[in-house]
């Protein structure tokens, strides 16, 4: 696929540990110059964790820049380690933030998080066969709770707004399209 801008001047912007701002001078395909201000952040993992009796567990956190608590399924990037194998990176999220471990792994699928201004992708994983463990919550997650959902009630909770994060919606999508194909 060929690009329709052209780059003429990357500038790095800002850099932490989690992500970095770019600000490209461009050349759109009508020959117009332009900015373009790019998020680039490390791939990550969303795992769907679900139950032998059909319930979910998610994760409640505080996301400070919408100033609230909210539920989503258990999701984290290696910054130290980009290049994971995202079954890998799914496997160690699920079990920091969860303490769950996870008999069997299956990406689903892979998405762009967020391509208006972010180059990060997210694969989706779903997590079954799971069996407890204590959680090792790192220092950004402090407050963490696991939440335990029954499939109808996280429906509910999807439809109502309880739960808004976009890529959890995203994954339960397509684990809904998963059992469409599988005639399920």
């Amino acid at each position: 696929m060929t690009s329709e801008y052209r780059t003429l001047a990357s500038h790095e912007i800002y850099r932490n540990r989690w992500l970095s701002l770019r600000e490209d001078e461009i050349v759109r395909a009508d020959g117009t110059e332009g900015r373009y201000s790019v998020v680039s952040k490390a791939d990550f993992a969303i795992v769907i964790p679900r139950h032998d009796d059909g319930s979910f567990t998610l994760v409640e956190q505080y996301r400070y820049p919408i100033g609230e608590r909210c539920l989503e399924f258990p999701q984290g990037a290696d910054e130290a380690q980009p290049d994971l194998d995202p079954l890998q990176l799914a496997r160690q999220e699920l079990a920091e933030e969860t303490g769950w471990r996870a008999g069997r792994l299956e990406l689903l699928g892979r998405v762009h998080h967020a391509y208006g201004y972010s180059d990060q992708d997210m694969s989706i994983v779903l997590a079954t066969d799971l069996t407890p463990g204590e959680p090792a919550l790192e220092v950004e997650e402090q407050g963490l709770e696991v939440v335990r959902v029954a499939g109808d009630d996280l429906e509910a909770m999807m439809a109502d707004g309880r739960i808004a994060d976009a890529a959890s919606l995203a994954a339960y999508g397509m684990l809904l399209l998963r059992a469409r194909r599988a005639g399920a």
